[in-house]
Protein backbone atom coordinates (compact mmCIF):
# COMPACT_ATOMS: atom_id res chain seq x y z
CA UNK A 1 0.00 0.00 0.00
CA UNK A 2 1.35 3.41 -1.15
CA UNK A 3 0.17 6.65 0.49
CA UNK A 4 0.81 10.15 -0.30
CA UNK A 5 2.44 12.25 1.41
CA UNK A 6 0.02 14.70 0.93
CA UNK A 7 -2.94 12.40 3.24
CA UNK A 8 -0.34 12.01 5.24
CA UNK A 9 0.43 16.02 5.81
CA UNK A 10 -3.55 16.29 5.79
CA UNK A 11 -4.19 13.14 8.50
CA UNK A 12 -1.59 15.02 11.11
CA UNK A 13 -3.38 18.71 10.48
CA UNK A 14 -6.34 17.49 11.37
CA UNK A 15 -4.84 15.28 14.40
CA UNK A 16 -3.35 18.41 15.56
CA UNK A 17 -6.28 20.52 15.11
CA UNK A 18 -9.00 18.41 15.80
CA UNK A 19 -11.33 20.19 13.48
CA UNK A 20 -11.29 19.93 10.30
CA UNK A 21 -12.56 23.62 9.50
CA UNK A 22 -9.76 24.94 10.87
CA UNK A 23 -7.49 22.33 9.78
CA UNK A 24 -8.85 22.91 6.06
CA UNK A 25 -7.81 26.49 6.41
CA UNK A 26 -4.37 25.52 7.77
CA UNK A 27 -3.59 23.76 4.86
CA UNK A 28 -5.04 26.38 2.09
CA UNK A 29 -7.39 23.61 1.02
CA UNK A 30 -11.44 23.15 1.07
CA UNK A 31 -12.82 21.41 3.85
CA UNK A 32 -14.89 19.23 1.59
CA UNK A 33 -11.58 18.32 -0.29
CA UNK A 34 -9.75 17.80 3.08
CA UNK A 35 -12.91 15.76 4.23
CA UNK A 36 -12.64 13.68 1.04
CA UNK A 37 -8.65 12.99 1.45
CA UNK A 38 -9.50 11.51 4.63
CA UNK A 39 -11.83 9.48 3.79
CA UNK A 40 -10.01 8.08 1.04
CA UNK A 41 -6.79 7.43 3.23
CA UNK A 42 -9.20 5.52 5.75
CA UNK A 43 -10.31 3.21 2.84
CA UNK A 44 -6.87 2.67 2.02
CA UNK A 45 -6.09 1.91 5.44
CA UNK A 46 -9.23 -0.65 5.76
CA UNK A 47 -9.99 1.75 9.52
CA UNK A 48 -11.52 4.92 10.25
CA UNK A 49 -9.03 7.07 11.85
CA UNK A 50 -11.49 10.08 13.19
CA UNK A 51 -14.59 9.45 14.95
CA UNK A 52 -16.72 12.59 14.16
CA UNK A 53 -19.71 13.96 15.55
CA UNK A 54 -21.64 17.81 15.36
CA UNK A 55 -19.80 18.61 18.51
CA UNK A 56 -15.89 17.18 18.16
CA UNK A 57 -13.40 15.30 15.84
CA UNK A 58 -11.25 12.71 18.18
CA UNK A 59 -8.86 10.31 17.15
CA UNK A 60 -9.95 6.25 16.64
CA UNK A 61 -7.19 4.12 18.52
CA UNK A 62 -5.71 3.50 14.70
CA UNK A 63 -5.40 7.22 14.54
CA UNK A 64 -3.37 7.27 17.85
CA UNK A 65 -1.18 4.48 16.18
CA UNK A 66 -0.62 6.23 13.08
CA UNK A 67 0.15 9.62 14.16
CA UNK A 68 3.56 9.18 15.87
CA UNK A 69 4.26 7.56 12.61
CA UNK A 70 2.62 9.90 10.32
CA UNK A 71 4.77 12.72 11.86
CA UNK A 72 8.12 10.90 11.70
CA UNK A 73 7.62 10.44 7.79
CA UNK A 74 6.57 13.78 7.40
CA UNK A 75 9.95 14.99 9.34
CA UNK A 76 12.08 12.86 7.80
CA UNK A 77 11.02 14.11 4.15
CA UNK A 78 11.16 17.73 5.31
CA UNK A 79 14.79 17.19 6.29
CA UNK A 80 15.25 15.44 3.64
CA UNK A 81 14.24 18.38 1.23
CA UNK A 82 16.12 21.02 3.26
CA UNK A 83 19.41 18.54 2.62
CA UNK A 84 18.47 18.56 -1.02
CA UNK A 85 17.78 22.55 -0.90
CA UNK A 86 21.42 22.45 0.87
CA UNK A 87 23.26 20.58 -1.92
CA UNK A 88 21.87 22.25 -5.03
CA UNK A 89 22.89 25.51 -3.35
CA UNK A 90 26.74 23.89 -2.39
CA UNK A 91 27.06 23.06 -5.99
CA UNK A 92 25.35 26.16 -7.60
CA UNK A 93 28.20 28.18 -5.08
CA UNK A 94 30.78 25.85 -5.60
CA UNK A 95 33.57 27.36 -8.63
CA UNK A 96 36.62 24.53 -9.17
CA UNK A 97 38.94 26.80 -10.73
CA UNK A 98 42.13 24.15 -12.15
CA UNK A 99 45.36 24.77 -12.38
CA UNK A 100 48.59 23.32 -12.76
CA UNK A 101 51.01 24.61 -10.73
CA UNK A 102 50.09 27.99 -8.74
CA UNK A 103 49.76 30.93 -10.47
CA UNK A 104 51.54 33.21 -8.06
CA UNK A 105 51.77 36.72 -9.22
CA UNK A 106 48.86 37.90 -6.78
CA UNK A 107 46.31 36.38 -8.96
CA UNK A 108 44.08 34.08 -6.55
CA UNK A 109 43.37 36.54 -3.34
CA UNK A 110 42.56 39.22 -6.11
CA UNK A 111 40.38 37.09 -8.15
CA UNK A 112 38.93 36.03 -5.04
CA UNK A 113 38.38 39.25 -3.81
CA UNK A 114 36.60 40.54 -6.84
CA UNK A 115 34.65 37.11 -7.37
CA UNK A 116 32.90 37.47 -3.44
CA UNK A 117 32.43 41.12 -3.63
CA UNK A 118 29.89 40.18 -6.27
CA UNK A 119 28.92 36.67 -5.20
CA UNK A 120 29.01 36.51 -1.10
CA UNK A 121 28.28 32.62 -1.14
CA UNK A 122 30.61 31.23 -3.63
CA UNK A 123 32.78 28.59 -2.82
CA UNK A 124 36.11 28.74 -4.96
CA UNK A 125 37.99 25.32 -4.34
CA UNK A 126 40.91 24.76 -6.31
CA UNK A 127 42.21 22.21 -8.21
CA UNK A 128 45.52 20.47 -8.68
CA UNK A 129 45.79 19.20 -12.52
CA UNK A 130 48.98 17.10 -14.25
CA UNK A 131 50.79 19.04 -17.04
CA UNK A 132 49.79 16.56 -18.99
CA UNK A 133 45.93 18.16 -19.23
CA UNK A 134 46.89 21.61 -20.35
CA UNK A 135 43.13 22.76 -20.35
CA UNK A 136 43.73 22.10 -16.44
CA UNK A 137 40.54 20.05 -16.03
CA UNK A 138 38.31 22.11 -18.54
CA UNK A 139 38.61 19.47 -21.13
CA UNK A 140 36.94 17.02 -19.32
CA UNK A 141 34.73 19.40 -17.12
CA UNK A 142 36.44 18.73 -13.36
CA UNK A 143 36.94 22.28 -13.61
CA UNK A 144 34.86 25.29 -14.03
CA UNK A 145 37.41 27.39 -14.78
CA UNK A 146 41.39 27.29 -14.83
CA UNK A 147 44.40 28.72 -15.19
CA UNK A 148 46.35 27.80 -18.24
CA UNK A 149 49.43 28.61 -20.39
CA UNK A 150 48.54 29.46 -23.83
CA UNK A 151 48.22 28.21 -26.75
CA UNK A 152 45.22 25.97 -25.69
CA UNK A 153 44.61 22.84 -27.70
CA UNK A 154 40.89 22.90 -29.59
CA UNK A 155 40.97 26.74 -28.53
CA UNK A 156 38.16 27.44 -30.31
CA UNK A 157 36.19 25.54 -27.46
CA UNK A 158 37.15 28.25 -24.69
CA UNK A 159 37.51 31.94 -24.04
CA UNK A 160 40.10 33.33 -22.02
CA UNK A 161 41.33 36.45 -20.34
CA UNK A 162 45.19 37.08 -20.30
CA UNK A 163 46.23 37.71 -16.85
CA UNK A 164 50.03 37.81 -17.00
CA UNK A 165 51.93 38.63 -20.16
CA UNK A 166 56.04 38.05 -19.26
CA UNK A 167 59.13 36.85 -21.01
CA UNK A 168 60.20 33.46 -21.08
CA UNK A 169 63.77 32.51 -19.20
CA UNK A 170 65.99 29.54 -19.34
CA UNK A 171 66.69 27.64 -16.72
CA UNK A 172 69.78 26.20 -16.31
CA UNK A 173 71.48 23.66 -14.57
CA UNK A 174 74.58 24.45 -12.23
CA UNK A 175 77.73 25.28 -13.76
CA UNK A 176 76.36 25.53 -17.35
CA UNK A 177 78.53 27.34 -19.56
CA UNK A 178 75.60 29.32 -21.05
CA UNK A 179 75.49 31.51 -17.10
CA UNK A 180 78.63 32.64 -17.56
CA UNK A 181 77.57 33.84 -21.32
CA UNK A 182 74.69 35.55 -19.62
CA UNK A 183 76.28 37.57 -17.28
CA UNK A 184 78.53 39.50 -19.30
CA UNK A 185 75.95 40.13 -21.90
CA UNK A 186 74.52 43.80 -21.58
CA UNK A 187 71.07 42.89 -21.12
CA UNK A 188 72.12 39.35 -18.98
CA UNK A 189 70.72 37.14 -21.82
CA UNK A 190 71.38 34.59 -24.02
CA UNK A 191 69.58 34.51 -27.58
CA UNK A 192 67.73 31.34 -28.63
CA UNK A 193 70.22 30.28 -31.19
CA UNK A 194 72.67 29.76 -28.59
CA UNK A 195 70.07 27.29 -26.66
CA UNK A 196 69.01 25.55 -30.35
CA UNK A 197 71.32 22.22 -29.61
CA UNK A 198 70.62 22.10 -25.89
CA UNK A 199 68.53 18.96 -24.83
CA UNK A 200 65.31 20.30 -23.52
CA UNK A 201 62.35 19.21 -21.03
CA UNK A 202 59.43 18.96 -22.74
CA UNK A 203 55.85 18.40 -21.40
CA UNK A 204 53.88 14.71 -22.12
CA UNK A 205 52.71 14.49 -25.36
CA UNK A 206 49.23 14.91 -24.50
CA UNK A 207 49.87 19.16 -23.84
CA UNK A 208 49.71 18.97 -27.26
CA UNK A 209 50.50 23.21 -29.21
CA UNK A 210 51.56 23.95 -25.45
CA UNK A 211 54.60 21.44 -25.42
CA UNK A 212 55.27 23.04 -28.99
CA UNK A 213 55.56 26.67 -27.58
CA UNK A 214 57.37 25.41 -24.11
CA UNK A 215 59.97 23.65 -26.97
CA UNK A 216 59.70 26.99 -28.99
CA UNK A 217 59.45 25.05 -32.35
CA UNK A 218 58.17 28.48 -33.77
CA UNK A 219 61.83 29.71 -32.85
CA UNK A 220 63.99 26.64 -34.38
CA UNK A 221 63.72 27.19 -38.50
CA UNK A 222 62.28 24.12 -38.99
CA UNK A 223 65.04 22.05 -36.78
CA UNK A 224 63.67 19.06 -34.02
CA UNK A 225 64.62 19.84 -30.88
CA UNK A 226 66.71 17.73 -28.42
CA UNK A 227 64.39 16.13 -25.92
CA UNK A 228 66.28 15.20 -22.62
CA UNK A 229 63.18 14.13 -20.61
CA UNK A 230 59.66 14.76 -20.22
CA UNK A 231 58.18 16.80 -17.04
CA UNK A 232 54.50 16.62 -15.72
CA UNK A 233 55.02 19.01 -12.29
CA UNK A 234 57.26 22.20 -11.10
CA UNK A 235 59.36 19.48 -8.67
CA UNK A 236 59.97 16.88 -11.47
CA UNK A 237 61.28 19.80 -13.78
CA UNK A 238 63.54 21.37 -10.88
CA UNK A 239 65.03 17.78 -10.25
CA UNK A 240 65.86 17.24 -14.03
CA UNK A 241 67.12 20.22 -14.31
CA UNK A 242 69.30 20.09 -11.64
CA UNK A 243 70.50 16.76 -12.72
CA UNK A 244 71.89 18.06 -15.92
CA UNK A 245 69.17 16.47 -17.78
CA UNK A 246 68.38 19.17 -20.37
CA UNK A 247 67.38 22.74 -20.52
CA UNK A 248 63.50 24.32 -20.08
CA UNK A 249 62.08 27.31 -20.64
CA UNK A 250 59.35 29.14 -17.96
CA UNK A 251 57.57 32.29 -17.29
CA UNK A 252 59.23 34.50 -15.52
CA UNK A 253 56.67 34.51 -12.80
CA UNK A 254 57.69 30.67 -12.26
CA UNK A 255 60.94 30.85 -11.81
CA UNK A 256 60.92 31.06 -7.91
CA UNK A 257 59.49 27.08 -8.74
CA UNK A 258 62.41 26.11 -10.43
CA UNK A 259 65.29 28.30 -9.44
CA UNK A 260 67.20 27.21 -6.71
CA UNK A 261 69.90 24.54 -5.31
CA UNK A 262 72.11 25.97 -7.87
CA UNK A 263 69.47 26.32 -10.83
CA UNK A 264 69.44 29.66 -12.52
CA UNK A 265 67.72 31.39 -14.95
CA UNK A 266 68.35 33.95 -17.09
CA UNK A 267 66.08 35.78 -20.08
CA UNK A 268 65.72 34.67 -23.70
CA UNK A 269 65.61 37.03 -26.48
CA UNK A 270 64.16 36.29 -29.95
CA UNK A 271 61.42 34.10 -28.60
CA UNK A 272 57.48 35.70 -27.75
CA UNK A 273 56.56 36.10 -23.61
CA UNK A 274 54.34 33.65 -22.25
CA UNK A 275 50.85 34.52 -21.54
CA UNK A 276 49.11 33.12 -18.32
CA UNK A 277 45.08 33.35 -18.86
CA UNK A 278 41.78 32.56 -16.87
CA UNK A 279 39.63 30.13 -19.63
CA UNK A 280 36.08 28.76 -19.43
CA UNK A 281 34.59 26.88 -21.93
CA UNK A 282 32.49 29.04 -24.45
CA UNK A 283 29.13 27.01 -24.03
CA UNK A 284 29.14 27.59 -20.07
CA UNK A 285 26.90 30.93 -18.81
CA UNK A 286 26.49 29.98 -15.45
CA UNK A 287 26.90 33.32 -13.37
CA UNK A 288 30.01 32.48 -10.93
CA UNK A 289 31.96 31.25 -13.97
CA UNK A 290 31.32 34.37 -15.83
CA UNK A 291 31.74 36.38 -12.66
CA UNK A 292 35.57 34.94 -12.23
CA UNK A 293 36.29 35.84 -15.82
CA UNK A 294 35.28 39.28 -15.28
CA UNK A 295 37.22 39.50 -12.14
CA UNK A 296 40.28 38.45 -14.22
CA UNK A 297 39.37 40.76 -17.15
CA UNK A 298 39.95 43.64 -14.10
CA UNK A 299 42.85 42.37 -12.86
CA UNK A 300 44.50 41.61 -16.46
CA UNK A 301 44.55 42.57 -19.79
CA UNK A 302 41.47 42.09 -22.17
CA UNK A 303 39.79 38.63 -23.37
CA UNK A 304 41.03 37.08 -25.94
Amino acid sequence: MDVHGRDLRYFAAVADELNFTRAAERLYVSQPALSKQIRMLEKQLGAELFVRDRRSVRLTAVGEALLPHARGVLAAWQAAQTAVEEARAAERDTLVVGMSTSPGRGLLPALRTRLMSRHPAARPVLRQVNWADPTAGLADGSSDVAFVWLPLPDGERYRSVVVASEPRLVALPPGHPLTARAAADPEGAVDFRDLADEPFLALPPEAGPLRDYWLALDARDGRAPRIGGVVASAEETHEAVANGQGVVLLATGNAPLIVRDGVTAVPVRSITPSRLAVAARHDDERALVRAYLAAARAVGAAEV
